[in-house]
């Protein structure tokens, strides 16, 4: 993958909204200011409305399902639309160096029942903003708290689920209390369905310094600011799979790169 201010390769991206059209109305003049970061397989998606709010806010997997179409599909380990159960599936097209669009179906959640309906986005990619490391370096990542699961004893479980982000010196963290419950599906077999409460969320940037750009809901003030991170990028962060520590708190670190 690459990026217009790098001459190496990446596994990661970082891109903003320009347009969303749902068929056949024409395409509007877009209403948020929507950040997304994927590392290695893992996203973190913001989108405030410019009108402020949260338009939806989802973190989880980026998995790519074929390359010609480039099609990809996103799970929804957080949802503030409460869409836990949907896997999106876009069809990615270039339309010139750094800009997408994407067609696919998905909800429409402006619209009364949130009927499921054809889209198309326009996507712009952003070069990677100068963070603390300096000048075309940096390091990026994305833990997902650690909440373990729910056993065999237990029907029910409260757990917050959080997000945390980084690409050079952009920084997203997303929160959402969650409950999990265990039950059996049609076929009689165990199975974990999933509700939330709304989605709090953080959003730093570097600029000689970190400065909040988005701090939003109940829950922000608690989630950890990047200044609040010790260790970063050192021992167990750079390992897939290991855990980590931020403010008393346990994260499975999902991605990790560094650019040097």
């Amino acid at each position: 993958m690459a990026n217009p201010n790098l001459s190496v390769p990446t596994t990661c991206r970082l891109s903003t909204r320009l347009s969303l059209q749902w068929l056949p109305e024409p395409a509007g003049e877009e209403t948020t200011d929507t950040v997304v970061m994927s590392v290695n397989g893992w996203y973190l998606d913001l989108r405030m409305k410019k009108t402020g709010g949260m338009d939806w806010a989802i973190a989880g997997q980026r998995i790519v399902e074929s390359q010609d179409p480039v099609k990809v599909s996103f799970t929804h380990e957080l949802d503030s639309h409460n869409a836990f159960e949907s896997v999106d599936c876009g069809t990615f097209e270039p339309l010139s160096p750094g800009v997408d669009k994407e067609t696919g179906s998905m909800s429409n959640y402006d619209q009364p029942g949130a009927p499921v309906m054809e889209y198309v986005e326009i996507w712009k990619e952003l070069s990677f903003r100068e963070g603390p490391e300096g000048a075309l370096k940096g390091i990026s990542w994305v833990l997902e708290s650690d909440d373990g699961v729910v056993s065999e004893g237990e029907q029910e479980v409260s757990v917050t689920k959080t997000f945390l982000g980084r690409i050079w010196g952009t920084y997203l963290a997303l929160r959402q209390t969650q409950l999990h419950k265990r039950h059996k599906d049609s076929s009689g077999n165990w199975t974990v369905s999933k509700s939330g409460l709304d989605v709090s969320a953080r959003r730093e940037e570097w600029d000689s310094g970190w400065i909040e750009k988005v701090v939003f809901g109940g829950a922000a003030e608690l989630l950890p600011s990047i200044t609040d991170i010790e260790g970063e990028g050192k021992g167990s962060w750079r390992v897939p799979g290991e855990k980590v520590t931020i403010k008393g708190k346990s994260y499975i670190v999902r991605a990790f790169e560094e650019i040097q």
